[in-house]
């Protein structure tokens, strides 16, 4: 009866050790996620993304950070002024361990980025903050 006893309180304990780390997640994005570029003059930069493994966690931060410049009908770029980093950040809801998403960053500048000219995304990074992920886009 005492064997009995010790092998049940042992096999809890290993259970108590190795369920939490059963259930901690292994996060990672789906895929590469995409990105489209849209607006009259290119200005907004939406991104889909799709993460799994993400456990138990009911949410997560995600932030998309992106550079821009304005481009002259000559394809250059005019002035250093018209050069600007953009950022956004989105609380994304997490179900059933999986976390499917968009987010967008509009690029404004002033003065503005007005025709001929076109806004020219140079850089993007989307990164879930909550699980240190990170995906360089452009």
């Amino acid at each position: 009866m005492r064997r009995f006893v010790l092998a049940a309180l042992l096999a809890l304990a290993l259970l108590a050790v190795a369920v939490p780390t059963a259930w901690a997640g292994s996060p990672h994005f789906v895929g590469t996620p995409t990105f489209t570029i849209s607006g009259a003059q290119g200005e907004t930069l939406t991104v889909h993304a799709k993460e799994a493994g993400l456990g138990d966690e009911a949410q997560i931060v995600a932030r998309l950070d992106a550079t821009a410049e304005c481009i002259n009908g000559g394809g250059n770029h005019p002035k250093a002024v018209n050069k600007a980093s953009f950022s956004t950040s989105a609380v994304v809801p997490v179900q059933n361990g999986k976390a499917e998403y968009d987010i967008s960053v509009t690029a404004v500048f002033s003065p503005s980025c007005s025709p001929p000219m076109t806004v020219q995304f140079t850089s993007a990074t989307l990164t879930d903050t909550t699980n240190n992920l990170s995906v360089k886009l452009i």
